[in-house]
């Protein structure tokens, strides 16, 4: 008989040491926080967009398995550009064995390499520069002041089906802006439209004030945490490391001693990343020295998978959902492995 939950019997039976182990323990305890009821906030670094992985979250998002994100610049542009430029990506497997020519070759073709995949620049940048530039001026003449995701947010949705060559249902930011998920862009400012935005300073087009800084990101993020973790609490599932991962986990601390005021740590923490443990590396910090910050508590359920977040979040996602959509089925089959 065919199971409904193919993939998380994999985890189960198979993954039993190692960084399989991890991947197994961070999903359990993670379907464990949100069948609780619990909320899950997501810090996305990394070429994320740009390797597709909106095949996995978008769905995730819909199923209510993602409550937050905090994502770079480029990932939030890339998940458009995947959308409206989709057939114009060229892949390069052999990107190992280039030479700098080779590359010189990509540059002059217009396109932007990412590892082993490329952005095309006229069907990606300068298609969705038509779009957001007039956005920016209508917003300086009305004198609106907008967080960098909401000028995406209403973008992304903007777009007719006719100029989509991505799929639509595998594109996380859509899904996103239509649940309307609290979301933070800390330096929004690197990215290849953070650019474009600035140069659209410097010549006077717009003010730089038509975007909200990240000092009002943070100050507005008190709020939705507040929001996030009421009830069951919210956890904290990173991607990679940076700005993405610091920003918003700094959140509980600046409540606490910056706000006086009282806050709910982070309910659960997983860190998918194959940075290595160095000097002064946030990406391969362990999370105990998050304590150290009071980002996180000695109570907190903690997970450092260190591996390829391409290779590891589908896995996850996709047992996540099948446990979100045969929940009894799920725990039974979690109580037999057990």
């Amino acid at each position: 008989m065919t199971t409904p939950t193919p993939t998380l019997e994999l985890i189960l039976r198979h993954y039993k040491n190692f960084n399989a182990r991890a991947t197994r323990d961070a999903t359990l305890a993670y379907w464990r926080h949100v069948e609780g009821g619990g909320r899950m906030f997501w810090a996305v670094a990394g070429a994320m967009s740009s390797a597709q992985l909106g095949i996995s979250l978008a769905p995730a998002i819909r199923a209510g398995l993602i409550h937050g994100l905090s994502v770079t610049g480029a990932n939030l542009e890339e998940s458009l550009f995947r959308l409206v430029a989709h057939h114009g990506y060229e892949d390069f497997p052999d990107y190992r064995y280039f030479r700098k020519e080779d590359d010189q070759k990509i540059l002059d073709a217009r396109m932007r390499r990412v590892t082993d995949t490329s952005i095309p620049e006229d069907e990606a940048f300068r298609a969705v520069e038509k779009f957001i530039v007039p956005m920016w001026k209508r917003a300086a003449k009305e004198g609106q002041r907008r967080f960098w995701h909401e000028y995406f947010y209403e973008l992304i949705q903007a777009v007719g089906p006719e100029l989509h060559e991505g799929k639509p249902e595998e594109c996380w930011l859509l899904a996103a802006a239509k649940a309307k998920l609290p979301i933070v862009v800390p330096g929004h400012e690197d990215s290849t439209f953070g650019n474009i935005f600035a140069s659209h300073v410097k010549h006077g087009d717009v003010p730089a004030g038509i975007v909200k800084s990240g000092i009002e990101y943070m100050a507005d993020f008190y709020d939705r945490y507040q929001e996030l973790s009421t009830g069951k609490g919210v956890g904290f599932f990173q991607i990679g490391g940076g700005i993405a991962g610091d920003f918003p986990i700094c959140v509980v601390p600046s409540i606490k001693y910056d706000l006086e005021e009282p806050v709910k740590p982070w309910a659960y923490f997983c860190q998918i990343s194959d940075s290595t443990t160095s000097y002064g590396s946030y990406s391969g910090a362990t999370p105990n020295e998050k304590i150290t910050w009071d980002k996180l508590t000695p109570e907190t359920p903690m997970y450092v998978v260190e591996s390829d977040a391409t290779i590891v979040v589908p896995l996850m996602l996709s047992a996540l959902l099948e446990a979100k959509e045969h929940p009894s089925e799920a725990n039974a089959l979690i109580q037999k492995h057990a």
